[in-house]
């Protein structure tokens, strides 16, 4: 028995941002801004209120770049930076990645301003993850004095799990994705993409001539803007479905966009999500609402949410869940674009 979660079935960091995390959503939305640079940073911690030092902690930056391709067309560059940390042994999950996406103009749809794309994406990156052995106890560990009944444990007897001190592993990662989003005109707009990551199931396993590869993670996602009568208020809808081995979760509600003239470019927002996944028995139920805030201003955008659990991790945690916390940057383009991308 290896250590719980390390291996295969670990999963990905999760992020209810999803404005604010692009390429972990789908290559094909490397830069897709209406901008032509964009800077991204998200934290998350979750569980901390009752695990203090040992909760989950997740940060992550990107950078992103858009340029014109001619005839209409876009290409997206980017790269992002992630760190995990989580438990009693200290696990840290380290990866940096490249991505790419083309972007294609598929016409004009009603007026200026308006029309759709397709766009395709691919992702390269190195990774690595490792914890330290010397925190953990295993059963090796432990035993009982037969004469007075005591036990002990004495963690510096061999473990019986194949590694002791510190174990890690450095990979290459790849991952790709399609995505579609279109203009219709003031205040309505769509898109939609799905996106496959760990392409090539990278071994990551931290014993030498042991496999424990990292199961494909499949993502749909989809939404757009809305507008609420003819005054400055939107809706704004979003879902994203994600399926990585025999874990699953759906993340869907919507956020109510405020803004008005006199604001010039400030907006502010308000959000309410859902997240779906399955529980004991694989059977899916609510695992968390997700209540979140948001500013706009001209060229950044504040966001914070907070979770409260559900389900049987609420009657775990007491509906305690955690927080996060992001920010965008959106630098305008020198250049013209035809068609204005879609609020996210």
């Amino acid at each position: 028995m290896l250590l719980i979660s390390f291996g295969a079935r670990a999963q990905d960091a999760r992020y209810s941002h999803t404005a604010a995390t692009p390429q972990l959503i789908n290559p094909a939305m490397t830069g897709l801004m209406n901008g032509q640079l964009r800077f991204t940073a998200n934290y998350r911690d979750l569980y901390s209120s009752q695990l203090g030092g040992e909760g989950f902690r997740s940060y992550t930056a990107g950078l992103e770049l858009r340029r014109p391709a001619g005839n209409g067309n876009f290409f997206g560059i980017g790269v992002q930076i992630q760190q995990d940390e989580a438990g009693t042994s200290d696990f840290v999950r380290n990866q940096a990645l490249v991505s790419f996406s083309y972007q294609q103009d598929l016409g004009r749809i009603n007026g200026r301003g308006t029309g759709h794309f397709l766009a395709g994406g691919a992702q390269l990156g190195v990774a690595s993850r490792g914890l330290d052995l010397t925190k953990l106890w295993f059963s090796e560990q432990y035993f009982v004095d037969q004469s007075t009944r005591d036990a002990y444990l004495d963690t510096n007897l061999p473990n019986g799990e194949g590694i002791s001190g510190m174990g890690s592993s450095l990979y290459v990662d790849a991952s790709a994705g399609l995505g579609w989003f279109a203009n219709f005109g003031n205040r309505l707009g769509a898109y939609a993409g799905l996106a496959v990551y760990h392409l090539n199931s990278p071994d990551i396993s931290p014993v030498n001539g042991n496999t424990d590869e990292v199961d494909q993670r499949y993502v749909i996602h989809g939404g757009g803007e809305i507008p609420l009568g003819s005054g400055d208020m939107s809706l704004l809808p979003s879902l994203r479905f994600m399926s990585q081995g025999p874990a699953y979760e759906a993340l869907t509600g919507a956020s109510l966009r405020y803004t008005q003239r006199a604001w010039r470019e400030v907006a502010l927002r308000v959000g309410l999500l859902a997240q779906v996944s399955n529980q004991l028995g694989d059977s899916p139920g609510l695992n968390a609402m997700v209540v979140m805030v948001g500013l706009e201003t001209e060229k950044v955008q504040f966001g914070l949410s907070y979770d409260i659990s559900a389900g049987e991790v609420g009657t775990i945690t007491n509906s305690r869940g955690g927080f996060e916390v992001s920010m965008i940057y959106v630098q305008p383009a020198k250049y013209r674009s035809k068609v204005i991308c879609p609020k996210f």
